[in-house]
């Protein structure tokens, strides 16, 4: 039986579009209170395994996190890219279309990198065209404020999920955090989305079960203060994840041969090392090479043909114009691996210890905590 994101219950989709309904006083999954204004805390990479694992250093986080409701499902793919766009834009990758950290250009006849890759090719208002929460936090007359790094300014990655929000940059954690409350206390309807990457740098370079990683945790916790003791009576703050983390060790780290058989005809290469979506060269039977992988690879992948994973509702729905992006045999692993091509592998890449992008429970709960007036 193929696993499938859970749709029964509230999910990374409902975090960001819940906090705007509050703000409208409308109903939401989150059974968020109506609010004046609300702010979202995404930290890149912090699953609830983690979390778990490492209560001792994580305790302001945990205290704010109920015995229900307080982990969530990232959805599929566990990825950056994915996520933050189901996040902003509340539809599943089937529908904003970014189905994974690369994918498949149809009509550029290539694989494009959906976080840094974006071109003259690559509209992000064509790529993504969906309105955000942003858009429509201001069309409700609510200020739409995005609180990150300078690097993500002005990138077509932020084009295309953070359009409608104004960007003010700072350089730490704890300085993101502290103008994200002090946001919420200035007068008006605010939308505050706080973004937090370090701890998901950390951890794809030394793995969450680092001391490096261990580093950042504490800083995120001592950086919460101001929202754990800050009065907000009539705001509520969220903190989530995008995905989460699991270590997978160098000898887990599978290169696949320039010349191996599992690469016939197969003519692009996307997603992530721990699902592969294989674009086919014209005329490859897709039969065939699910065959080839599965004979290889089924103890340690779930392997499926594009109807297969849309059938079984990996993308959610999927719109026309979104499913040529996806591969058409798509490599899930479901075993602590990691798969590699060795004609594009870097060095770099083949470093790095914390992998996500499939369907491991320490990839896809994530927690939701809740401060202010949603915690009530």
């Amino acid at each position: 039986m193929l696993p499938a994101p859970r749709r029964d219950a509230p999910s990374l989709a409902d975090v960001l579009t819940g906090a705007l309904a509050a703000i409208r006083g409308e109903p939401n999954r989150l059974a968020a209170p109506p609010v004046r204004s609300a702010a979202v805390v995404l930290v890149d990479g912090l699953g609830m395994h983690a979390l778990r694992a490492r209560a001792g250093h994580a305790r302001r986080i945990l205290a704010a996190i109920p015995a229900k409701g307080g982990a969530i499902d990232a959805g599929f793919p566990t990825t950056t890219a994915s996520a933050l766009a189901t996040l902003t834009t509340g539809l599943e990758p089937g529908r904003h279309g970014i189905v994974g950290y690369t994918a498949i250009d149809p009509q550029g006849d290539r694989v494009v990198n959906q976080l840094r890759g974006w071109d003259a090719g690559m509209r992000p208002e064509d790529w993504q065209p969906h309105p955000t929460a942003f858009e429509a936090a201001a069309a409700s007359g609510a200020d739409a404020v995005v609180v990150g790094a300078e690097r993500y300014r002005d990138t077509g990655f932020t084009d295309a999920v953070l359009r409608g929000a104004r960007f003010e940059a700072l350089a730490s954690i704890a300085d993101r955090i502290e103008r994200t409350v002090a946001l919420l206390r200035e007068p008006g309807a605010r939308l505050v989305y706080c973004y937090i990457p370090e701890l998901d740098m950390a951890g794809h370079a030394s793995g969450w079960e680092s001391a490096r990683w261990l580093e950042r945790l504490d800083e995120l916790d001592a950086a919460l203060e101001p929202v754990a003791t800050t009065t907000l009576s009539d705001s509520g703050v969220l903190l989530t994840a995008d995905h989460g983390m699991l270590d997978v060790p160098e000898h887990a780290r599978l290169v696949i041969g320039a010349d191996s058989a599992l690469w016939s005809g197969v003519r692009h290469v996307a997603g992530e090392p721990r699902c592969l979506q294989l674009g086919l060269e014209p005329g490859a039977d897709p039969a065939e090479v699910i065959a080839r992988w599965r004979e290889s690879e089924e103890r340690r992948a779930w392997v499926v043909g594009r109807d297969e994973a849309i059938a079984a509702d990996w993308f959610g729905t999927v719109d026309p114009a979104v499913e040529p992006r996806i591969g058409d045999v798509i490599v899930a692993a479901r075993s602590r691996v990691a798969y590699y091509d060795e004609r594009t592998a870097s060095p770099r890449s083949l470093a790095m210890v914390g992998q996500h992008g499939s369907f491991a429970q320490e990839e896809t709960r994530i927690p939701l905590a809740r401060w202010g007036a949603f915690a009530r």
